[in-house]
């Protein structure tokens, strides 16, 4: 599907959406919002999709919210401010839901709902000069609909720090509190990208779909229920027909039939 301001390619199972507002710094709008929950969507049902890369096109990876849009909302009544929080609410968490690993290409700077797109990525790999904040109280407003995504991700300490002060702080930093997990230099960006994509190409693409859905679950589940349900999740991915081609793979010494790298 063709969209304004989104770019999608896909090869060999791999898809790589581009943020396509370089103009305003890849900003959101209710646009940009409601293409990002389309896409998520179709990417959902797509059985061939077996990784996201998500990058932003020109010097800035997001901005945050488009200052025009959010300009308007100061005529919004409560309920119109509300429904628009909700749709914002639904696109992080379709992307955060998404059954495939997302990989965050990060340059320039991640602020605002830019650093919330980063929290929703299961890998991020960002340039050492990129820059990232939870800018919204400086406008007089709150990190509101990122703030389960973001919690989840550096927990209440971090969060403490960033959320009240609003700073913005360096991609060191932020590998610090686990907002991103590999700091590189701009020229090895894509390599290093390229890098995680084989990873997660040489592992079985249902497996790692449960393997994701696995930490979400296994982090709200109550003790006394995990090893019941850590062990069913266990025997069935033996069970299955990748477990069985894995582990035959493994003893004859070869490549398993879902290696694309």
């Amino acid at each position: 599907m063709t969209y304004q301001h989104l770019h999608s390619s896909r090869e060999d199972g791999v898809e790589r959406l581009v943020l396509s507002r370089p103009d305003v710094r890849n900003a959101f709008n209710d646009t940009m919002i409601a293409e990002l929950t389309d896409w998520a969507h179709g990417v959902a049902s797509d059985a061939s999709v077996r990784a996201v890369v998500l990058s932003g096109a020109g010097p800035t990876f997001c901005a945050g919210a488009d200052l025009a849009w959010m300009a308007r909302s100061v005529e919004y009544t409560e309920a119109e401010n509300v429904a628009d929080a909700l749709r914002a609410s639904d696109m992080f968490a379709n992307i955060n839901h998404l059954p495939v690993p997302v990989i965050g290409r990060i340059h320039g700077a991640a602020l605002g709902g830019g650093a919330g797109l980063v929290a929703v990525c299961d890998v991020v790999v960002a340039e050492e000069h990129a820059t990232f904040g939870f800018t919204e109280v400086k406008l007089g407003i709150i990190p509101a609909t990122i703030s389960p995504f973001v919690l989840d991700k550096i927990g209440r300490s971090a969060a403490r720090e960033l959320f009240l002060t609003g700073r913005r702080f360096s991609a060191a930093h932020a590998l610090d509190i686990g907002l991103v997990h590999t700091v590189v230099p701009p020229d090895a960006l894509d390599l290093t990208v390229e890098r995680v994509l084989d990873e997660v190409l040489a592992a079985g693409p249902r497996a790692v779909a449960a393997a994701k859905q696995l930490i979400g679950d296994v982090w709200a589940m109550e003790r006394s229920h995990l090893g019941p349900h850590t062990a069913a999740a266990l025997a069935s991915a033996r069970a299955s027909a990748e477990g069985q081609e894995g582990l035959r793979a493994f003893l004859e010494k070869r490549k398993p039939n879902w290696s694309r790298r």
